[in-house]
């Protein structure tokens, strides 16, 4: 019998304990869910895997661990459809990783790999724990290796901003988390890069939207919005969305 149902389960019970931060956990079953999919010939599984091992491996602060483990998603690329090739091309995955290196070059060329892939793309070839994979999803993913590159290399934050932009304005009510992420990372990009006053009203709405999600890793996005905020001591909107903030989420 194929296992590639209980590496559904698997799955799914890795990316809760992702989610609560219990990555020791996460990770052993991510991997037994990589195997199993792997012994299942299962290569849509596998690569959605390995783009959730990719995608902890950068959260924890490991982003080679990450570009590794995106490599090993994409081996044998023609079996997997373009949405799952731009999926571990793009920001989750081998873009984010180039973009915690600061690696601006390959950080481009890996969101071009996933925009050309994306642009391939066929819904009804999907499986169906792909369907959130959408334009909005593209772009926010994008977007977050564009905003590392604009916070840690020094880059116009534009690119990012537009991505962003479009993720919040395409995410159905069905995605109010991712929604709420990038809003978030908006807000973050601006109030480090850009206008302080304008990133305190997105802040405000992100915390409207996401003040509610028990996510460590939406409160967590949050922290790094109050800590770019916090530099801006002399505008009046910025302290008050810092002040909303410690009071939403232990800093």
């Amino acid at each position: 019998m194929s296992c590639a149902y209980p590496c559904c389960l698997v799955q799914s019970s890795s990316a809760s304990a992702f989610d609560a931060y219990h990555h020791d956990e996460a990770t052993k079953t991510f991997r037994f869910a990589a195997d199993c999919a792997e012994e299942a010939g299962d290569w849509h599984l596998r690569a959605k895997t390995y783009s959730f091992l990719a995608r902890q491996a950068l959260w924890i602060g490991a982003p080679d661990g990450g570009l590794t483990y995106a490599e090993k998603g994409l081996v044998r690329s023609d079996r997997l459809t373009a949405t799952e090739q731009a999926m571990l091309h793009t920001a989750r995955e081998m873009a984010r990783a180039f973009g915690k290196m600061g690696n601006v070059r390959d950080t481009m060329a890996a969101v071009g790999a996933a925009d050309e892939a994306f642009a391939r793309a066929r819904p009804t070839e999907e499986s169906p724990w792909m369907a959130y994979y959408d334009e909005a999803q593209h772009n926010g993913d994008t977007a977050h290796a564009l905003f590392d590159l604009a916070i840690l290399a020094g880059q116009a934050p534009g690119r990012a901003a537009r991505r962003f932009n479009t993720a919040v304005n395409g995410h159905a009510d069905a995605y109010k988390r991712s929604r709420a992420i990038s809003r978030t990372k908006l807000a973050s990009l601006l109030m480090a890069k850009g206008n302080p006053r304008q990133a305190a009203a997105l802040g405000h709405d992100a915390l409207n939207e996401v003040g509610w999600l028990t996510s460590r890793r939406a409160a967590d996005d949050l922290r790094q919005l109050g800590r770019f905020a916090s530099k801006h001591r002399t505008v009046r909107e910025a302290s008050a969305l810092r002040d909303r903030i410690a009071a939403t989420v232990s800093v």
